[in-house]
């Protein structure tokens, strides 16, 4: 795939990312979850879901592809652990069309703000960005590609929900925080961004919430220098 600067539109071609049954691991950035009976938005609970809208590529190095290596990655671009550990509501769900079918959250992380051990319990009275991470990793498709829904919520006081145009938003956030050079613990990464369009569709339907998106999905490559 050729990268775009961050914010071109890049048409996803079916043929590209289509999926092919019991594929191994091999230099892919994603499988399409559509293309096996997934879907880009994650199970809410209500019949509704969030928006898959920013993706870490399975060509990234594999230390950032795993739950731990990518908790090291999120704390440099500025997201850490929920407060104290403590998690209010339940997990979410997605089918990332990997022959899994539906798999729970692998882990939620909030804006730390600067702070990576108490800066969540800021975020957690004030509002800002929040993600959940999901890992392709079936038989199916197995690309290791980690797939985020990311959004921007508001205060306790208005019960964390999204805020208007709010999972744009978040997206935007995070990849303007994630583009260029970070480091965490030792560790210095390098990530690059494209826009994709076709994987969402713009609009609300079937949007929790009732949020509508412009369809746009960031795509991440995130290296280990």
């Amino acid at each position: 795939m050729v990268f775009l600067p961050l914010f071109a539109f890049v048409a996803v071609l079916p043929c590209a990312l289509s999926l092919v049954t019991s594929r191994p691991r091999q230099g892919v950035d994603f499988f399409n979850p559509t293309g096996n009976g997934g879907s880009m938005l994650d199970d809410a609970g209500n019949g509704l879901g969030e928006p898959l809208n920013v993706i870490i590529s399975g060509l990234s190095s594999p230390g950032v592809l795993t739950e731990s290596g990518f908790e090291n990655y999120a704390k440099a671009i500025g997201f850490s652990t929920e407060c104290l550990g403590i998690h209010i509501g339940g997990p979410q769900s997605a089918n990332l069309g990997d022959g899994n079918g539906f798999v729970n959250q692998t882990v939620e992380l909030r804006q730390d703000y600067g702070d990576s051990v108490l800066g969540t319990c800021l975020e957690s009275l004030i509002g800002g960005n929040h993600l959940r991470l999901y890992i392709q990793n079936g038989p199916e498709a197995d690309s290791g590609a980690l797939f985020l829904a990311v959004s921007k919520e508001e205060d306790a006081s208005d019960n964390h929900d999204i805020v208007p145009d709010g999972y744009d938003i978040g997206r935007d956030e995070l990849s303007a925080a994630a583009i260029g050079t970070t480091s965490f613990d030792g560790v210095t990464y390098s990530t690059t961004g494209t826009n994709l369009t076709g994987l969402l569709a713009p609009g609300s339907a079937g949007v929790n919430h009732d949020i509508a998106t412009d369809g746009i999905t960031t795509l991440l490559t995130v290296i280990i220098v």
